[in-house]
């Protein structure tokens, strides 16, 4: 067996068997080498506060991310109400607890091997005043081929965007997946759609930009509504409006 095989079932196995895993759906796994262009492009289109594989990992050669989708009761717990669900703010603390428990054990797997590995924890790595990160998920998840950015700002794979990604940067190379060439997005596709645009509740997102900070002192004020939870500043309207929330049929 293959080691991207290997990792691959690592994630799914991970996700199929966690105590929490009627909230989510099977994930996606894809690999980019550390030395593709679009690394470097990432300083210019997000920062250049963004960071290359190798400035985490100096011998990076792959990188793997990996996509947990939200179950179906999820997604439609937060269609339902004007309020985020506590299934959505659940799922998100499940996930962020979910993705560095797979990012340690694909380590501990690796190393075991030979290989070494490290992560970037999945949330909350972002600079408090500019809400800069030296590090987006989305944008690995991209350059490994799982998805294209939608209007909504999410990285939309083949499974939807109601989810959490997670990457692991290793000094091996594996293969790396190509780039898909399909459109999720129904308003880049077809001209149509913008439910995200119209769900957003502080009017934070439109065709040509995003209000960030807009968009976390949201996400803030939920917050003080799931203090129970931990840190839980959620908020996903945007993500469940349109039918790119969930994509795929086989498994929900």
């Amino acid at each position: 067996m293959s080691l991207k095989k290997e990792l691959t079932d690592l994630v799914v196995k991970s996700v199929n068997e966690s105590e929490r895993k009627d909230l989510f759906r099977e994930p996606l796994v894809g690999f980019s080498s550390a030395a593709d262009p679009l690394y470097r492009q990432l300083k210019e289109i997000i920062g250049p506060e963004h960071l290359y594989p190798d400035d985490i990992l100096p011998e990076a050669k792959t990188v793997v991310s990996f996509f947990i989708p939200f179950s179906k009761k999820v997604v439609t717990s937060n269609r339902k109400q004007e309020a985020v669900s506590m299934e959505w703010a659940e799922s998100y603390v499940e996930a962020n607890k979910l993705i560095s428990e797979i990012s340690s054990k694909m380590i501990e797997y690796l190393e075991g091997r030979g290989i070494s590995a490290t992560t970037v924890k999945a949330t909350h790595t972002y600079d408090e005043k500019t809400l800069k990160c030296g590090w987006s998920h989305r944008s690995a998840a991209y350059i490994a081929g799982l998805g294209k950015f939608g209007v909504n700002r999410m990285l939309i794979t083949r499974k939807g965007c109601a989810g959490r990604y997670g990457s692991v940067i290793v000094s091996y190379d594996i293969t790396p997946d190509k780039r898909t060439d399909e459109e999720y997005c129904v308003y880049y596709k077809e001209g149509t759609c913008l439910n995200c645009i119209k769900a957003c509740p502080v009017g934070a997102l439109d065709i040509e930009g995003f209000d960030k900070f807009k968009c976390n002192d949201r996400l803030l004020e939920n917050a003080k509504l799931f203090t129970d939870l931990g840190c839980c500043d959620v908020c996903g309207k945007c993500v469940v409006a349109g039918p790119c929330a969930i994509i795929s049929r086989e498994d929900i």
